[in-house]
């Protein structure tokens, strides 16, 4: 799908919504990450009413006409912005002749549990493990596929994300939590998985963002923290982002390594956000391609001495 901004406004301020499709009529069913804006698609023109309906044996059906996070577009899609766990449940949207147009089931699985490996590290994916319910359940990762290389005629990086299932025998594995509603359950097994390899492909002229990059030359340390975090437009967690530093590129290898501790890349946002403890021009990539560069604000004793 075409990159979805989230508001028609500035193309520098814009974050991106990762758009989620389900065939009219149908009920489709996904597992995401809390945190990162998403849009629900709703094709049908005319007035529109969206409902949550969460799981559980208290369930309840709710407008999303009100909730701060949520905003219905003019088409009718629903946008999320950094929705919550606690916002899992059965998405319904219907046309203003009271016909259900489509329905999604979400599991917003919580990105603070995120479990973030290197392949070339060594580290390991979560294992399988058994959850004791009644029936001998199977909790396991559900990888989604390989994200584009983040770096083209140079070694690069590429990610993908997991998500928590389980599987009762005979039955069709669900994402964790809509299989388990309201049901009250620990194990650190129960969460989404973030994992990283190294990658080198051939750069090509398919370019897919159609935008010019944004220079932000205004960026300084904060006095009292003594860092920045600098946030790169029309990034996300469900597609490639790379960052570099005066032009050397800042990976997920050196900071799951702990070799590099001048930055750190969110992992909560897949890179989206860099953490910066010195001054330096930060470029910021998004599927190889240049969105943004942010430049420190010159010193203001430099400054006077001009």
């Amino acid at each position: 799908m075409p990159p979805m901004l989230c508001h028609p406004v500035a193309a520098a301020a814009l974050g991106f919504c990762f758009p989620i499709s389900c065939p009219s009529g149908n009920q489709c069913q996904q597992a995401l990450l809390s945190d990162n804006d998403i849009l629900l698609y709703c094709n049908s023109s005319g007035a529109h009413r969206c409902y949550l309906f969460t799981r559980g044996e208290k369930g309840t059906l709710t407008s999303l006409t009100n909730i701060s996070n949520m905003e219905i577009m003019p088409e009718g899609s629903l946008l999320i912005k950094d929705p919550l766990p606690s916002q899992t449940g059965l998405y319904h949207c219907w046309n203003k002749n009271d016909r259900l147009v489509v329905q999604y089931e979400i599991d917003f699985q919580d990105i603070t549990t995120l479990h973030v490996t290197h392949k070339g590290l060594g580290q390991r994916p979560l294992q399988n493990e058994t959850l004791h319910l009644g029936c001998k359940e199977l909790i396991f990762t559900r990888w989604e596929p390989w994200q584009d290389c983040n770096h083209c005629e140079e070694p690069g990086e590429r990610k993908r994300l997991g998500y928590c299932y389980i599987e009762e025998r005979l039955e069709e594995a669900m994402p964790c939590w809509l299989y388990l509603g309201d049901v009250q359950v620990w194990s650190s097994r129960l969460r989404p998985e973030l994992q990283v390899e190294a990658c080198h492909v051939q750069c090509t002229n398919n370019t897919q963002l159609k935008m010019n990059y944004v220079i932000f030359d205004n960026f300084r340390l904060d006095e009292e923290t003594e860092f920045v975090w600098l946030n790169c437009p029309l990034g996300s967690i469900y597609r490639s982002v790379n960052w570099c530093a005066n032009d050397t590129p800042l990976t997920w290898e050196s900071q799951l390594s702990s070799r590099d501790f001048t930055t750190f890349l969110d992992p909560s946002t897949g890179g989206r956000q860099l953490q910066v403890f010195q001054p330096a021009v930060y470029r910021c990539f998004v599927q190889q391609e240049l969105v943004a560069q942010f430049s420190p604000t010159a010193n203001p004793e430099t400054l006077e001495a001009q």
